[in-house]
This record gives structure tokens, C-alpha cells and sequence, in this order.
């Protein structure tokens, strides 16, 4: 598969290393259109891709054109490929915000996919909701979801604005959990635990339970009563938690997370 990536930043990186890891592509199917030399220079020794400072000259020939850079760069990016893309070619935004009617619209190009990732796709482990305009072809669409598979799980969704759920659940998530094992940690050491054993026991324990989580057929509520023995010492943890109304806040900020991401993306 020919890939382009306009832009060469940490999550372009992610996309390049998994899909050579995984054998999608070669490095020489492998394009970059990146403006600073030395981010260019690294892309090539780390991956042996092709590097260019001019985006046009990167996305010629490729069958998808992954739009990776920043939010703030986004109209100039579109820019540069204006009138550029074939119609065997599909284009792939991973820019956070940036809608499907902006991207057709900056790109004068109507096969456009929109991706939300997170940020665990930079280890393989991500999780990236994505959407497709009508005029992406079958073909186009699995090739997405092959790349898309190489950084994680993938899931579908028919309506665009289910992305910005997207990115108050899993795209923002993860700063949800880091600060649990954060709380995790703080309260190991408030009980007398180095710093570094409370670290290994908060991550541990949040990493296996949603291992479990996942290759699971059971809900996570009976996961949860499997643990919580009567009267014993989780059940006394879940009751201060349920006071301190653990559960409603957290539906409380993802619901905050939507409404910003919502409101953000009506200013564009």
C-alpha cells in the first residue's frame, strides 16, 4: 500500500512504524511531507521513508493521504494539495476538530476520512473512532481500516458527530485514567509505599483489570462483584466512592468533554 503523511509528528511517526512493523507497506511505498529538515532527516534514518518539504510532491501516487499535522496548520496543509488529489486516492485526517465539510472544502476533494485516535496508538495499543464521506469507495475504506488497525482497535461510526463522543470517551480518556493511577499512587504512598511501588501496583493493577475487561464476555459490573466480597474491604472502598459520587462525576466530565468539543467545533 502507497502511504503518504503530511506532516511527520509523533502520531505520523506511530502510523509509519506500525504499518512497516506490520507489513502494509515498505518503506519505499512510504512518503513524508514534512516542512522541517531535521524531523525529515529523522523519519528517514529511523524508517528509510522518502521525506519532502513540499506536500504535493509527497501525496503523488499514494493511495492514502494521511492529513497529520496540527490543528493550527490545517488550512495550509489543505492548501497545499488543493487540485492535487486523484480521484484514486483517499484522504485521511487525524487532525483533531478538523470537520469533514472543512477538510472537503480546503481540499476541494470529496473522498475525505475523519479519524479520531488517542494517544496509546503511539505504542499500538490505541483506540481510533473514524467516519467516511459518502464518495469513499469499499476499497477506500478497508484500506483505512487496515491502517487504522495497525495502531490499535478501530471502530466505524456513520455519523460524524458521534466523533466528537469520540473524543470526550477515548480521545480524552486517557487523561481520565492516567489521573486515576495518579490517585492510585498518591494514595499507596499517603500509606507508606515508596513512590516506585506504588507506581508499578497502580499501573499493574489498571493495565491487567482491563485486560481482563477485554477478553471478557461478562460485563464489567460483574467483574467489579466478583471482586467485592460482602462486607469486606472493597465493598468499604466502593461505598466511599459512591459518596463521593465516583460514578456521576466521571458521566459528569465525559458529557462536559462532548459539549467542549462540540462547542469548539462550531467556531471553525
Amino acid at each position: 500500500m502507497k502511504l503518504a503523511f503530511i506532516g511527520g509528528g509523533a502520531m505520523a511517526e506511530a502510523m509509519i512504524k506500525g504499518v512497516l512493523t506490520q507489513k502494509l507497506a515498505r518503506p519505499d511505498e512510504v512518503a513524508v511531507g514534512e516542512v522541517v529538515e531535521a524531523r525529515r532527516a529523522t523519519l528517514r534514518e529511523r524508517y528509510g521513508v522518502s521525506v519532502t518539504g513540499d506536500n504535493r510532491q509527497a501525496a503523488k501516487g499514494a493511495e492514502l493521504v494521511v492529513l497529520s499535522i496540527k490543528p493550527q496548520n490545517l488550512a495550509e496543509a489543505t492548501a497545499s494539495l488543493r487540485g492535487a488529489l486523484t480521484p484514486n486516492q483517499v484522504a485521511l485526517s487525524i487532525v483533531a476538530g478538523g470537520k469533514m465539510d472543512t477538510l472537503i472544502g480546503g481540499l476541494d476533494f470529496r473522498r475525505v476520512v475523519r479519524v479520531m485516535p488517542n494517544t496509546p496508538a503511539q505504542i499500538g495499543a490505541g483506540m481510533s473512532v473514524w467516519t467516511a464521506s459518502e464518495d469513499v469507495s469499499p476499497a477506500g475504506r478497508e484500506a483505512a481500516r487496515k491502517l487504522l488497525k495497525t495502531l490499535g482497535e478501530e471502530l466505524y461510526v456513520s455519523q460524524e458527530r458521534l466523533l466528537d463522543v469520540a473524543t470526550a470517551l477515548s480521545g480524552s480518556g486517557p487523561a481520565y485514567v492516567f489521573l486515576f493511577i495518579e490517585a492510585l499512587e498518591d494514595a499507596g504512598v499517603y500509606l507508606g509505599l515508596s513512590r516506585d511501588m506504588a507506581r508499578v501496583m497502580s499501573v499493574q493493577t489498571v493495565l491487567g483489570s482491563a485486560m481482563l475487561a477485554k477478553g471478557s464476555e461478562v460485563h464489567p459490573a460483574e467483574l467489579r462483584a466478583r471482586v467485592t466480597s460482602p462486607g469486606g474491604t472493597t465493598a468499604e472502598a466502593l461505598r466511599v466512592l459512591d459518596e463521593g459520587a465516583f460514578r456521576a462525576t466521571l458521566v459528569s466530565a465525559v458529557i462536559a468533554a462532548y459539549e467542549k468539543s462540540v462547542a469548539l467545533g462550531s467556531k471553525q
